[in-house]
């Protein structure tokens, strides 16, 4: 009787490797899942470098505009100018380590359950970054000075913060807060195109069950009956349970890199932020990647899944905080 040929699914072009395709599949499961699990994807600017531990973003200023007299000579205007670092942080990680007898006792496929897992808790950790960066925009200062010099914003509304108050009072309150966010950026030259405010899920239903949020009446947008709220004051509603609620001073969560914790950020009484994607910046020198390796020694398969990323503040003007108090 003749043996049967083994067909070896793993296996590239006919190759002696046997797993070279396996590796592949891991790595588009984890970035598939990255890329359903984030939310501020958009929110910020991207750049990427082959190497290096930091790139420079330029900061200009505004120029103004004059009228000409007849005769004299035109000699051009100054335009302030700074810059933004960004510094890479450390390689952050996420890896499981799976022992071939477990997973031999397993009626069912785990590694792709554990590759979404992964990829989620990627995506989770840099959400929390960039959110956080965008309130040390909001409360930072502009690297220029003159007139080019536009500081973040950050507006307050103690409503949001008193017990006393109904959800209808706090979802007005915070319509009013969406709105003065606004006039803020507009007063800065912010474009409208792009904004977005990431909010906590708590406060975004409260406004999908404000009639003037989603009353047609009112010129709103959503619907009640699936807890949707499209837009207020032009601002485009991103709830979110990565929204900190806490001072972020430790790493992971306050990120990490040549000694210092450059995400760290206290949102002890920030409701939601608003920002423009020229707010903050993302500096990317390793991407979402993974690597897979059998370790005999060990007798199971050790799963990891990376990135090496930097976030900084771009443009203080870009960004609101909203607070409680």
């Amino acid at each position: 009787m003749a043996n049967a040929t083994v067909n070896l699914m793993g296996t590239a072009n006919n190759a002696t490797q046997d797993d070279s395709l396996f590796l592949k599949v891991f790595s588009g499961e984890v970035l598939t899942s990255f890329e359903k699990a984030t939310v501020t994807a958009g929110a910020e600017q991207v750049r990427s470098i082959a190497n290096g531990k930091s790139a420079s973003f330029p900061v200009i200023g505004r120029i103004g505009a004059d009228y000409h007299v007849a005769g004299e000579e035109i000699t051009g205007d100054n335009i302030n100018h700074a810059e933004r670092v960004i510094t890479i942080n450390d390689l952050l990680l996420s890896s499981v380590f799976i022992g071939n007898l477990e997973e031999a006792k397993l009626h069912y496929d785990i590694r792709g359950i554990y590759s979404a897992e992964m990829g989620r808790a990627l995506a989770f950790q840099k959400d929390k970054h960039v959110l956080q960066t965008i309130l040390q925009a909001a409360e930072g200062t502009s690297p220029l000075t003159g007139d080019g010099a536009v500081n973040g914003e950050v507006v307050t509304k103690t409503t949001l913060a008193d017990v006393a108050a109904t959800d209808a009072q706090k979802a007005d309150a915070f319509v009013e807060a969406l709105f003065a966010s606004a006039e803020a950026l507009d007063n800065k030259y912010v474009s409208k195109e792009g904004r977005v405010c990431f909010l906590k899920p708590s406060m975004y239903y409260k406004l999908a069950n404000a009639t003037n949020a989603i009353n047609v009446d009112f010129s709103g947008q959503g619907s009640i009956a699936e807890g949707r709220v499209e837009k207020i004051a032009g601002i485009n509603l991103i709830p979110t349970v990565h929204l900190p609620s806490t001072n972020i001073t430790t790493s992971p969560e306050a990120g990490k890199g040549l000694g210092t914790t450059p995400q760290a950020a206290d949102f002890s009484d920030v409701e939601a932020l608003v920002s423009h994607p020229s707010a903050v910046g993302t500096l990317k020198l390793l991407d979402v990647a993974s690597e897979m390796e059998y370790d005999i020694r060990r007798q199971g398969t050790l799963l990891v899944s990376k990135y090496a990323m930097g976030h900084g503040v771009l443009r203080n003007e870009a960004a609101v905080a909203i607070k409680s108090a």
